[in-house]
């Protein structure tokens, strides 16, 4: 599993009190799906997979089924309806945290919805000096300034940056902030409530993945709706080892010998996934140095795989797995073998093939040496 930093405990607010009419959708485009899931959901998991320990979110009057049906099953987060403005919506999602009083919040627009968690351990760091922190990224095009449809001016900008979210902060010194605000202009974020304030804030490098939803194309999906990916692996059969192949546990007198259970063909099937959204290899998110993964079962490898294949938006297809061998004989086996890994990835076993062939008694696998196990992965854009 791809290692995920221990950062500072810290609670999160997601701001999804609007309607969002420029993006073309037919409800509120925090609702709307994107890359398989709606978009307020790819933020609840993102910043619970980073350490929030409650997650408030700010939702339009009436929309509480809407809003839980986006985010599903999640203990950790709590509805408050928002209210004319942003600032009110915010200020609303910091009272309702005052029970938990948590050292540090992150607030983040619900209409960004990849939270990368680099990104959050800077904005965390940041609040060690500064009682808030905003990522950032310079501008890179030339500034107007813009009268009725003619140019007027210019700006600089080196002096300037693009804002975007989350945004971190001490709660106490935010809540402090909203309190104190006049709710006679407009705040245009956080940020700005909490200078008006008198309070600091770092400025950390942001990400261009946390790109905000705005208009109809931005959910226009130019990813490929097939995505394809191969998986190669062997072991060697060694006496006094458990065999493990696709899952299922067979009886015969030598095992395969790995860090892992050694399971080859789960071991192909996983890196076919990986290689299908670009997401490296097994060996890079198992490595055989860490001990947490001797001996460990191989349906945890592929199941991982499938959620980054979920997260990215893409769904299996089918798969295509050949094991190449001596011995054992896999026909007796084969049924039992898709089932689990129909079942591992959460798809009918008909999208799972699984064969097997001999090298006519040619190489390590005719000498029945090792088995060796070769994938093929299809991946599709989840509806």
């Amino acid at each position: 599993m791809t290692d995920v930093p221990t950062l500072p405990p810290f609670a999160a607010i997601i701001v999804a009190g609007g309607q969002g009419l420029r993006a073309g959708q037919p409800v509120p485009k925090q609702f709307a799906r994107w890359r398989g899931k709606p978009v307020l959901r790819h933020s609840v998991e993102r910043l619970a997979a980073a350490g929030a320990s409650h997650i408030v979110i700010a939702i339009p009057e009436g929309a509480e089924e809407l809003a839980a049906e986006a985010v599903g099953d999640n203990a950790a987060v709590h509805f408050v309806t928002g209210g004319v403005t942003r600032q009110q919506s915010v200020f609303r999602a910091l009272d309702a945290l005052k029970e938990q009083g948590p050292a540090h919040v992150l607030i983040h627009d619900a209409a960004r919805p990849i939270v990368p968690v680099a990104v959050v351990s800077r904005l965390l760091a940041a609040l060690a000096e500064n009682a808030g922190a905003i990522p950032v990224l310079p501008v890179v095009d030339s500034l107007a300034v813009a009268g009725e449809n003619v140019m007027v001016g210019s700006a600089d900008r080196k002096s300037l940056r693009r804002v975007q979210t989350p945004q971190a902060f001490r709660y106490a010194d935010i809540l402090a902030a909203h309190e104190a605000w006049d709710d006679r202009s407009a705040a245009g974020d956080d940020a700005q409530v909490l200078r008006a304030h008198d309070g600091t804030i770092a400025l950390v490098q942001g990400d261009e993945a946390l790109h905000k939803l705005t208009f109809a194309e931005d959910f226009m999906n130019d990813a490929p709706s097939v995505r394809t990916g191969m998986g190669y692996d062997v072991h060697r059969l060694s006496d006094g080892e458990e065999l493990w192949l696709c899952g299922i546990k067979i009886d015969h007198p030598r095992g395969l010998a790995g860090h892992s259970d050694a399971d080859v063909g789960l071991h192909a099937v996983t890196d076919a996934i990986l290689g299908a959204v670009g997401k490296g290899d097994i060996g890079q998110h198992f490595p055989p140095s860490d001990l947490q993964w001797a001996g460990a079962s191989s349906d945890r490898f592929l199941a991982h795989a499938a959620k980054l294949a979920a997260e990215t938006g893409y769904t299996v297809g089918n798969i295509d797995l050949t094991l190449i061998c001596e011995e054992p004989k896999i026909g007796p086996h084969r049924d039992a073998m898709q089932a689990r890994v129909a079942a591992i990835l959460h798809v009918a076993a008909d999208r799972i093939s699984v064969k097997a062939t001999t090298t006519e008694r040619l190489g390590f696998t005719g000498r029945a040496e090792g088995i060796a196990a070769q994938a093929v992965a299809t991946l599709v854009l989840a509806a």
